[in-house]
C-alpha cells in the first residue's frame, strides 16, 4: 500500500511497500522470507511503483532498499522453472520468440528507473546478488551498508545475465576488464570494493546508518528545483549513450525550452534574500 501524507490514490502491492514522506517515496522489497528473491509479481510491480513515481508531482526523488536481512538474492528461481511452461508452443520458433518477448519485457521492468524523471537512489545491505544487480545499475546513485557483497551470479547457473548488467556495469566502474572477471567467475564483492571500483558512492558502517545517510542525500536533491532535476537526469542519460557533440546539443535544445523557468527566478531571488528556495513541485 502507499501511504502519504497527500492525497493520493492508493495502489496496492504484493511484494513492494511504497510511501511518500514529504517529497521523498520510499519502494522497499518487501519478500524478506524469501531474501527478496524477484518473482513474477516483483518485476511487474517494479515497474509499476516507478510509473507512479514518475508521474506524481509531489514525489521528488526515490529511494529503493531492501525489507529484511538481504537486499535481494536476485530472480527467484521458481519463476526460472516456470519460464518454460509459459512459453511453450508446438513451433519452436514461436517459442523462442515468446521467450524473446518476455526477457525483453523483464529488461523494460527495471528500465522503468531510468525513464522515471525522479532521482532513484538505491540503498544496499546485505546480499545483492544476479536480477538485483542489474536493478541497482538502473538506479542514480547506489550507497552500500558494510555488509553489502554484490554477485552476478548467472554464471553460476549457466546463463548470460540478460537484464542490463552487462550493458550497464562497465559503464557504471568504467572497467571491461574488471567486468568480464566478476561476470566470468560469479565471485562477490564487498562494500569495500564495491566502493573502490565506483560501483557504490559511499558505504556505511551498519544498515541504520545506511538509511539515515541516503535520506539526508535524498532529502538535499528533494530540495533543489524539481525541473533542474528532472532536466540533469534526462541530460546525464542522453550523454551517456551519445557522443558529446549530440550531448551539447541536445543539453541546448533542453535549456532553450526550460531555462527561463519560475524556478530561475524563485533560485534567484532566493539567492539574493540569503534564503532557502522554495520550490512547487
Amino acid at each position: 500500500m502507499i501511504r502519504s501524507d497527500t492525497h493520493l490514490t492508493a495502489m496496492d502491492f504484493d511484494t513492494l511497500a511504497v510511501s511518500l514522506d514529504g517529497p521523498i517515496v520510499t519502494v522497499r522489497l518487501n519478500r524478506p522470507d524469501k531474501a527478496n528473491a524477484m518473482n513474477a509479481a516483483m518485476w511487474q510491480e517494479i515497474r509499476r511503483a516507478f510509473e507512479w513515481v514518475d508521474e506524481t508531482p509531489a514525489a521528488r526523488v526515490a529511494i529503493l532498499e531492501g525489507e529484511g536481512r538481504h537486499f535481494s538474492a536476485g530472480i527467484d528461481l521458481q519463476m526460472m522453472a516456470g519460464l518454460m511452461p509459459q512459453v511453450h508452443d508446438d513451433c519452436d520458433g514461436r517459442a523462442r520468440e515468446k521467450l524473446r518477448r518476455v526477457i525483453l519485457d523483464l529488461q523494460d521492468t527495471l528500465t522503468s528507473l531510468e525513464r522515471c524523471r525522479k532521482p532513484v537512489l538505491a540503498a544496499i545491505h546485505g546480499a545483492c546478488v544476479g536480477g538485483a544487480v542489474d536493478l541497482i545499475c538502473c538506479a542514480d546513485m547506489r550507497y552500500a551498508a558494510a555488509d553489502a557483497q554484490f554477485t552476478i551470479k548467472e554464471v553460476d547457473i549457466g546463463m548470460v545475465a540478460d537484464v542490463g548488467t552487462l550493458q550497464r556495469l562497465p559503464r557504471l566502474i568504467g572497467s571491461q576488464g574488471l567486468v568480464r572477471e566478476l561476470a566470468y567467475t560469479g565471485r562477490a564483492v564487498d562494500a569495500g570494493e564495491a566502493r573502490a571500483i565506483g560501483l557504490v558512492n559511499r558505504v556505511y558502517d551498519s544498515r541504520e546508518a545506511l538509511l539515515a545517510g541516503v535520506r539526508d542525500v535524498a532529502a538535499t536533491v528533494a530540495a533543489k528545483s524539481p525541473l533542474a532535476i528532472r532536466g540533469i537526469k534526462e541530460q546525464l542519460n542522453y550523454a551517456r549513450d551519445h557522443s558529446v557533440a549530440d550531448g551539447l546539443n541536445h543539453v541546448a535544445t533542453w535549456n532553450a525550452a526550460t531555462l527561463l523557468s519560475e524556478d530561475l527566478m524563485v533560485a534567484m531571488s532566493a539567492a539574493q534574500k540569503r534564503e532557502p528556495p522554495r520550490f512547487r513541485d
